[in-house]
């Protein structure tokens, strides 16, 4: 087991990609092609199949392994584990290695997706009550991390939703669009099969496709199915983490600034070594795991496109450890950003506190066009805020700027006409209240579709 699986992983995620799990899957699948060679044109007595059935759960994981040090083979020491508890050996007939594993590890990687869907509504579903509960208090934007103007944090919290709005249609098209490789056998033609049926393969194909729940089916593939799918996988798992990564990053980031911070348990140690001290570990965490996941790309994208005739094993080192890893700190990723929206502290006074020091900066263009409207030329006006601006610094406060301004006899407007521009610092947020409802309605409308995942709880978060 690995320090992902272990540490980070949902018990519903390792649940798809355990040992034990994906052995008896792929006996199901074992027993659905020779019942279906049995039912057409392949004699075999039904006792046979009954005998496979009723040990399809036994599992002893040592056993197969032992096999596997004898064969060096992981396929055929399932295989014949199998064989040896049904007391038979009629498993696997015109069959390849990856007409198994292909097709269960494809059934393994839209059941992780689906999964991924869930918790994907769940952070969007979180993300909007903050942004609808926050979407009137003002406080300072930054761009270039630099005080810039006025925006609020719902509409904050909306960007990132936005963002993984985008994200989330992409990977429902993924859920959709999926194809199950297929029985192709050795090279992809199929031919081994077809000497163990009367009727066409591709119903074969037709019939382990809707016990997978698939809807895609590749036509023509050699004995491996095409990498860059395992890359169109992976950049989506990426793309799915970039909204959390983002969330996780402005929590750190006001922390910095005593705007908020991650919520603190009654027993939790913040710091060994100095006690008043609470880290944003898990937002860290999360910014972590989005490092790990851009190894996984870097991993799979070499092997898009180096795909030898109709296939080898140089890539399977790389897919053992990217699937399922990759699903694994992703899994870990959203339920940690979850309990991050679940238990952060916002502290709206310091907030408040905050812009009230800037907004007279971040109000110099309202300033200018206020006095534009009184007769100052653009360029002008512009020049003599800004070197009023100049003058402030982070211990004489923003409002020195508007003293120096109401004392300069050129610029037309006075102390209290520049106090009054200031008073209600939402005028100066813009469309963000609208822009908000929007993404929040969008949010909404996501819910409605899948009802049972706005209520997801992540496990216990470390």
């Amino acid at each position: 087991m690995s320090i992902l699986e272990n540490r980070y992983a949902s018990p519903e995620m390792r649940s798809v990609w355990s040992s034990k799990n994906k052995i008896i899957m792929e006996r199901e699948l074992w027993l659905e092609v020779l019942t279906f060679q049995a039912n057409h044109g392949f004699s075999i007595a039904r006792e046979i199949l009954e005998d496979y059935r009723r040990v399809v759960e036994i599992v002893d994981l040592e056993s197969i392994a032992s096999r596997e040090q004898i064969l060096r083979h992981d396929v055929k020491a399932r295989l014949d584990e199998f064989n040896s508890l049904a007391g038979h050996d009629f498993m696997h007939l015109g069959m390849t290695s990856r007409d198994l594993t292909e097709n269960i590890e494809a059934w393994q990687i839209r059941a992780s997706l689906e999964l991924i869907r869930k918790k994907s509504i769940a952070f969007l579903s979180r993300l909007s009550i903050q942004a609808n509960k926050f979407s009137t208090l003002p406080m300072v934007a930054r761009t270039h991390n630099v005080p810039a103007q006025v925006t609020t944090l719902g509409k904050r919290f909306a960007t990132i939703s936005e963002e993984s709005l985008i994200a989330f249609r992409r990977l429902n098209e993924l859920i959709t669009t999926y194809p199950m490789r297929g029985i192709k056998g050795a090279v992809g033609t199929s031919q081994d099969m077809i000497e163990f049926l009367e009727r066409d393969v591709d119903l074969l194909d037709k019939q382990i496709a809707k016990r997978l729940n698939f809807t895609e089916i590749l036509d023509s593939t050699g004995q491996i199915a095409p990498r860059s799918l395992d890359l169109n996988i992976i950049s989506v798992l990426v793309q799915i983490s970039a909204a959390p990564t983002n969330f996780a990053l402005l929590i750190r980031l006001m922390a910095s600034l005593g705007l908020a911070r991650e919520g603190f348990g009654k027993n939790q140690v913040g710091s060994s070594a100095m006690p008043h001290k609470i880290n944003s570990r898990l937002s860290e965490r999360i910014c972590g795991f989005m490092n790990v996941l851009r190894g996984h790309l870097t991993m799979v994208s070499g092997l898009a496109g180096d795909q030898w005739n109709e296939g080898d094993v140089s890539d399977s080192v790389v897919r053992r450890v990217v699937f399922p890893d990759a699903f694994f700190v992703l899994d870990g990723l959203l339920d940690t950003s979850i309990h991050v929206i679940d238990e952060m502290v916002v502290d709206e006074v310091e907030i408040q506190r905050e812009l009230k020091r800037y907004l007279p900066l971040l109000a110099s263009s309202q300033i200018m066009s206020s006095a534009i409207r009184k007769g100052m030329p653009r360029q002008t006006a512009y020049l003599k805020i800004q070197s009023a601006a100049r003058s402030v610094t982070d211990t004489s406060g923003a409002e020195i700027l508007l003293s120096i301004l109401a004392q300069d006899s050129e610029f037309p407007l006075d102390q209290a006409e520049l106090e009054s521009i200031l008073m209600n610092p939402m005028v100066f947020t813009g469309n963000a209240r609208a822009q908000v409802k929007r993404i929040c309605d969008r949010i909404s409308q996501v819910e409605m579709e899948y009802p049972e995942a706005r209520n997801y709880n992540p496990s216990t978060v470390l």
